[in-house]
């Protein structure tokens, strides 16, 4: 492609990871050689960690039980409500408690496979390794995992593996492995370690001589901007997903901490990897504000399947077995239901542009348990499913364990991500990026059940072993509010937040969220093309004009606001949707859950090109009006051989 939208910049790479010892040393290696603090000096040093879900709950909690002095800030009332909540499946871990096979290098090669052979092999080996650790961390917490008749905690099977590995806690996993980490934080706010600072939010990040000195955030009640410091800043604020407006996230779930990091010089990473997952309540009304996630895990026992003829709109239990296409255990007879979550949203897709979806216009697919009941009974499903069932039937009247569940793909989770080392820490030294915010693990796909183990790899076991090397060096100047680039940060937000307050247009930013959402979701979704994505990146520019000159957001700044509050969210949508369609335009290949029409095999799958793509794209922000710059990568892959991926 030509780079009329973009220029190319100088190579990036990662020189934090050991590479002169074999692949399944590195991590220990690299603890061994990291510098370390004393306990003393401990005390002496501050960390400012930004989000309070899996992944920056658990940061915070290690932190402070080290003897760092934590400051803890939130957006919503409580910890708890973190979107990590929301989880329903699982979390993967090499346990290999069934005895099929497993074990940690089975788990980094399907992952690496997973994610299409574009991850950061040191990255992801790292993940499988601490997954063992993670599990005895969340049973001595109290989480209650399923168990089975003898006691020993039960797995099951998951997305794009052919072992059982996810650990789970009914379809509540999420909610409970929160519940430990926020056990954790709360004892060491008891304790003094942490500070919290709950309905505040982070508008700008503070770099000082280069280094990542502290944040601007606004008091989401009192409407109150202020800067804090520390020596260092974690970031664990998730993906950005709502980009899309109807996704599987929270409402409140959004872009604006990693967004403004990036205008201060982070670099951003493969924003066009964002994942549509397979199973989701389908939608259902032109005003809907959000889609319901189904668990990946009713894949286990529920069968997908549509009519065999177009426009059958029978009672799906008249429809005889031999009138029915199981198409997944038909194109993929070796995973058949259990094909990583790209395949499946695709394939749904497929079938209903053929015509031969299910309910209100067409736009589903069926997820049947008939067969699962009659050989387990509905007791065994009740148990396993139960609450997962109660909520699709509270939400569409309909009772899955009489009728199949109508399930369609939707936007569910980012893969791209600030760019960070092996460290954790992005290009402006002082900047952790952790969990979903930071691009490291699931390349182009992530699988199923591994969000958790990230988040909570992360948090519990990777960044306190490796910002201690950074902190060592310090206590850094003390830097305080009338430091010029604190007034600097502090005064650009004010005058944001004063912009948006005066424009006093005629659209609501409501309205301009839902047209941007479905532009992105019709134009960089599921498929994108040359034409598809040109369109969006000729109206996007358009969108931003028009939000800046016509946008109305009532109330003040000085008090409670939630206007405001999506409003400044709205717009780093719009300026972080472009620079999706950037990416994905550039990248003329097929991989994982970005889908370039124009690259697939004669089968419709998704075609690589590795000669010209194996790479990370980071991409540098320039000042309004000037393209972006790219740094690439290279991804080398020494122990996972590159491969067309199949799972047939």
């Amino acid at each position: 492609m030509a780079l009329e939208l973009f220029t190319l910049g100088d190579p990036i790479a990662d020189t934090s990871a050991p590479r002169d010892v074999p692949i399944g040393e590195r991590w220990s290696e690299r603890r061994f050689r990291a510098k370390l603090v004393n306990p003393a000096n401990r005390r002496k040093l501050t960390v400012i960690v930004v989000g309070t879900g899996l992944a920056g709950g658990s940061a915070a909690a290690t932190l402070g039980e080290a003897g760092y002095k934590v400051k803890s800030f939130w957006y919503q009332d409580s910890p708890r409500r973190a979107h990590s909540v929301a989880a329903q499946g699982g979390i993967n871990a090499a346990k290999n408690y069934r005895n099929d096979g497993d074990s940690v290098h089975r788990l980094f090669y399907d992952t690496v496979k997973g994610g299409d052979f574009r991850a950061r092999e040191d990255n992801v080996h790292r993940l499988a390794e601490v997954s063992v650790n993670i599990i005895d961390q969340c049973v001595a917490q109290g989480v209650p995992f399923a168990r089975e008749y003898g006691g020993l905690l039960d797995n099951r099977s998951f997305g794009g593996t052919q072992v059982s590995r996810t650990f789970y806690a009914r379809g509540q996993t999420g909610q409970q492995l929160l519940y430990g980490a926020y056990q954790a934080l709360e004892r060491q706010m008891a304790a003094g370690t942490v500070e919290q600072f709950a309905r505040t939010e982070m508008l700008d990040l503070i770099v000082v001589d280069g280094r990542a000195r502290g944040i601007v955030a606004r008091n989401l009640i009192t409407g109150e901007i202020s800067t804090h410091f520390a020596d260092a800043v974690v970031l664990a604020t998730g993906g950005y997903s709502n980009v899309f407006y109807l996704s599987t996230n929270a409402k409140g779930s959004n872009a604006t901490a990693i967004w403004r990091a990036h205008k201060r010089g982070a670099l951003f990473a493969n924003p066009c990897y964002t994942q549509i997952h397979p199973t989701c309540i389908p939608v259902h009304g032109e005003y809907q504000s959000k889609l319901t996630l189904m668990s990946e895990s009713l894949r286990n026992d529920g069968r997908v399947w549509v009519p065999k003829e177009r426009g059958d709109t029978r009672d799906p239990r008249d429809i005889p077995e031999e009138e029915r296409d199981y198409y997944l255990e038909r194109i993929y007879p070796a995973f058949g239901n259990l094909v990583p979550r790209d395949i499946a949203s695709r394939q749904a897709k497929n079938v209903c542009d053929e015509g031969r979806g299910v309910g209100p216009e067409g736009k589903g697919v069926y997820l049947d348990f008939a067969e699962a009941m009659q050989r387990l009974g509905r007791p065994a499903i009740e148990a396993k499913y139960g609450n997962l069932f109660d909520m699709y039937a509270q939400i569409t009247g309909e009772d899955p364990y009489e009728v199949p569940m109508r399930i369609y793909p939707a936007v569910h989770y980012t893969m791209g991500g600030l760019w960070v080392d092996y460290d954790l820490q992005s290009n402006i030294p002082g900047l952790f990026v952790i969990g979903e915010a930071n691009f490291s693990d699931h390349g182009a796909n992530r699988l199923g059940a591994s969000a958790l183990m990230q988040g909570l790899a992360d948090g519990y076991f990777v960044l306190p072993n490796t910002i201690s090397h950074y902190l060592s060096s310090g206590p850094f100047d003390k830097v305080d509010p009338q430091h010029p680039a604190a007034v600097e940060a502090l005064e650009g937000v004010r005058a944001q937040t004063e912009r948006l307050l005066s424009i006093n247009g005629n659209r609501t930013t409501a309205s301009f969220h839902r047209e941007l959402g479905r532009l992105m979701f019709d134009l960089c979704g599921m498929e994108r093309s040359e034409e598809s994505l040109r369109k969006a990146l000729d109206r996007i520019p358009e969108i931003r004009q028009e939000f800046w000159t016509n946008v109305k957001v009532p109330g003040e700044l000085g008090r409670f606001n939630q206007s405001l509050e999506h409003a400044g969210r709205v717009a780093d949508f719009i300026e972080l949707a472009e620079l999706m369609c950037v990416d994905a335009l550039h990248r003329n290949e097929s991989c994982g859950g970005h889908f370039r029409a124009e690259s697939q095999t004669p089968e419709g799958e998704a075609l690589r090109d590795d000669e010209n793509y194996a790479y990370v794209a980071a991409w540098e922000w320039t000042p309004e009006g000037a393209p972006p710059v790219l740094h690439k990568e290279d991804l080398e892959f020494e122990y996972v051989h590159l491969a067309q991926r199949s799972y047939k």
